[in-house]
């Protein structure tokens, strides 16, 4: 790397290029397997071989902690992994449809997130390049705690494309803040019209502290962002400046200056945009949003039969939902995803059990697959894109 200058291309040379995919599959691999093979208690009055016992004196039944139950002939409840659940859902006609609607959805998202990422570059990116963009975008989404994302390794992927970096960085930005106002515009329209008590009740004390948070947070940073592209762009090339004053940055102040002078001429070009512009770019997100959201209508259409009105409650409940994994600090909001997706959508004529079943088959449809295209794509787009001038 020289002296002053952001040049990542050593990170991609030689033998480093399979240290993230060696990486990211043993990460998938891992990850898959402990979602499907994490024991937990269930109610089999058949075929129970454990009693509860209340050893933590709650009142509550905790099927995740083993201390709670012992073993007696006369027990309701047995050891099973979602992978056993797995094995006992019936995959009917219906359901086998549903389920491929359901990655249709993710299709369609993907589709809407290449079509923004097209229309903020001007079409610089082709298809095929938007395509490699998004894929990679998403595994370092899977990969990264929510809170974190995959946008700060989106500006590097844009600039390995051929954007320049404070460019890349101006269009991370506006992406970040279009997908925080679906959360900030959408949620109160929600509300309106459907109670927070409806998405939580009185036990759900921590997915309603985290709904709260995330709302101020997501609202505060679309505060930021909007202020920092669209009213005073300097701020950005502040901030950097007073970041490089750190000793162990300063070897790359230069950069950042010219970084920041990208910044602020990529700024002043998005102010003068066209307001249809930004509604077609508005509107893909909403688009992509809205394809993410229909895969859990889809999974528990294939499964449980549910009104329209049901449905359309379904999708403002996933804005809690998606908002509460935006702000967990596990990769991918796993662990937390599948505890907001049990505790939402209970009332919805579903067992827990079952409900249980559909969060795995959710995130089998709308996280790894984006972990095994991740390992697939990279190489590919590493090798196509080494000879790229930053």
């Amino acid at each position: 790397m020289t002296r002053g200058s952001f040049n990542i291309e050593q990170l991609f040379n030689g033998k480093r290029v399979f240290i993230p995919i060696v990486l990211g599959l043993a990460i998938v691999v891992f990850m898959l397997y402990r979602s499907l093979s994490k024991e937990q208690f269930i109610v089999d009055a058949e075929k129970g071989t454990h009693a509860w016992v209340d050893s933590n004196a709650n009142q509550k039944v905790d099927l995740s902690l083993p201390e709670e139950f012992v073993l007696s002939e006369e027990g309701n409840y047995r050891i099973s992994t979602p992978n056993d659940l797995l094995r006992d859902v019936h995959f009917n006609g219906q359901a086998i449809f549903w389920l491929i609607m359901a990655f249709v959805c993710m299709v369609i998202r993907d589709l809407a997130y290449m079509l923004r990422i097209r229309i903020l570059t001007k079409k610089f990116l082709s298809w095929r390049r938007s395509f490699f963009v998004i894929m990679i975008w998403e595994f370092a989404s899977a990969l990264s705690p929510g809170v974190v994302g995959g946008s700060a390794v989106a500006m590097f992927i844009l600039n390995r494309e051929g954007v320049k970096l404070g460019k890349s960085t101006a269009i991370i930005v506006v992406t970040t803040l279009m997908d925080n106002l679906v959360f900030v515009f959408l949620i109160p329209l929600v509300l309106i019209f459907i109670p927070l008590s409806v998405f939580f009740d009185g036990n759900a004390n921590l997915l309603t502290s985290f709904f709260w948070i995330g709302y101020a947070i997501i609202t505060g940073l679309s505060l930021f962002l909007f202020l920092s592209i669209f009213i005073w762009p300097n701020i950005i090339t502040s901030l950097l400046r007073l970041m490089m004053k750190i000793p162990f940055l300063k070897r790359w102040r230069k950069a950042a200056v010219g970084m920041g002078n990208d910044i602020k001429v990529t700024a002043k070009e998005m102010q003068g945009e066209s307001l249809s512009h930004w509604l077609k770019a508005f509107g893909a997100t909403l688009l992509s949003w809205f394809g993410r959201y229909a895969v859990i209508n889809c999974i528990l259409q294939a499964f449980v039969s549910i009104s329209l009105m049901d449905h359309v409650q379904i999708l403002g409940k996933q804005l809690i939902l998606w908002l509460v994994m935006m702000v967990s600090i596990t990769p991918g909001g796993s662990g937390i995803a599948e505890y907001a997706f049990s505790e939402l959508l209970a009332g919805f004529g579903a067992s827990m059990l079952l409900l249980a079943v559909l969060a795995i088959i959710w995130r089998l449809i709308s996280y790894f697959p984006y972990l095994f295209i991740g390992v697939y794509v990279l190489p590919n787009w590493l090798r196509s894109t080494q000879q790229k001038k930053k």
